[in-house]
This record gives C-alpha cells, sequence and structure tokens, in this order.
C-alpha cells in the first residue's frame, strides 16, 4: 500500500508538471498576441497624424478620437494580460490561475460589448471624414479602401478573438 501510494505521489507530480508545462506554451502564445495588440494600438497614434491628418486632409480630431479609442485598446489589452505576464502566474495554485484564466477569458468576450460598437463608430466617423472632404472622385477610393480594410479588420480580429478564447479555454479545461 505504501509503495502505491508513492507512485501515485509521483504520478500527481508528473501530471502537474506535464499540465503546467502545456499551459506555459498557450499562456506564451496569448502573451506573444497581447504584445502585437499593444504594439500596433501604440503605433497607430503617430501612423494616423500621418495617414489621416498629414496625406488624408481628414481633421485633427479624428486624429485624436483614433488615438483615445487606440490608447482604450492598449490600456485594456494590457489590463487583461496583467496576470498572463506575471512569472509566479503558472507556479500558483492551480485553482487560483483557473480562476485567472476564467477572468481574463471573461474579460476578453466583454470585450466585443465595447469593441464592436466603437468599430462601427470610428468607420461611421471615417465616413463623415471622406464626405466632408468632398468630390466624388476623391471620396470612392478612401470609401472601397475603408470598407475593405474594416472587412479585412473584423476577419483577422475575429479570429484573433477566437483562437485567444480557445486558447483560454485550452488552460481551463487541463487544469479541470
Amino acid at each position: 500500500l505504501n509503495i502505491l501510494k508513492k507512485k501515485l505521489e509521483h504520478q500527481e507530480i508528473v501530471n502537474e508538471r506535464v499540465i503546467r508545462n502545456s499551459m506555459k506554451k498557450t499562456v506564451s502564445s496569448i502573451n506573444r498576441r497581447y504584445f502585437i495588440i499593444m504594439a500596433i494600438s501604440f503605433f497607430m497614434i503617430p501612423y494616423g497624424y500621418w495617414a489621416f491628418v498629414q496625406l488624408s486632409g481628414f481633421s485633427v480630431a479624428f486624429w485624436i478620437g483614433t488615438s483615445i479609442l487606440m490608447l482604450i485598446c492598449l490600456g485594456a489589452t494590457f489590463y487583461n494580460s496583467k496576470d498572463l505576464r506575471d512569472p509566479g502566474f503558472l507556479r500558483n495554485n492551480l485553482v487560483d490561475v483557473r480562476k485567472k484564466a476564467a477572468r481574463a477569458k471573461k474579460f476578453d468576450s466583454d470585450w466585443l460589448f465595447f469593441g464592436i460598437p466603437m468599430s462601427i463608430l470610428w468607420l461611421g466617423w471615417f465616413a463623415w471624414e471622406v464626405f466632408k472632404k468632398g468630390g466624388s472622385d476623391e471620396m470612392m477610393p478612401f470609401l472601397i479602401g475603408g470598407g475593405f480594410g474594416g472587412a479585412i479588420g473584423l476577419i483577422i480580429g475575429l479570429s484573433i478573438h477566437y483562437k485567444t478564447q480557445r486558447n483560454y479555454q485550452e488552460i481551463i479545461d487541463q487544469i479541470e
């Protein structure tokens, strides 16, 4: 009986180590994705000024609104990834790790309730800026480009969102 107990204890330690190593890869993938999103959000501020104000002649207010939206995206992503970036995250009790992963998954899911309406409002403002610019010859390429950009952004954004949700669920399932 003692030999069996020792083998079972050793098996639990090995299983926990395997779970933590697998979770480490998943957490690393989520962190990498979040870092890229934060970097894009940050670099969109100076790029937005060049692209919208300097190049396209849009209003400075549009650039400021876009910059504020990018800062909100950056802040929300930073906030949601704070637990995952913690070096001791995977060394914690697995119950705590599961709670934090579930909380981050819910925040990421709830973010769509803010992100989608704000994207629609931003696209509307973009279209308004194009129409203010005037001239149907100038408007059409902007609107077509904005439409394609919006569609591509929607596809990429949703694929990133669903992949992140699957990664969070994978962490939760492994712990369970």
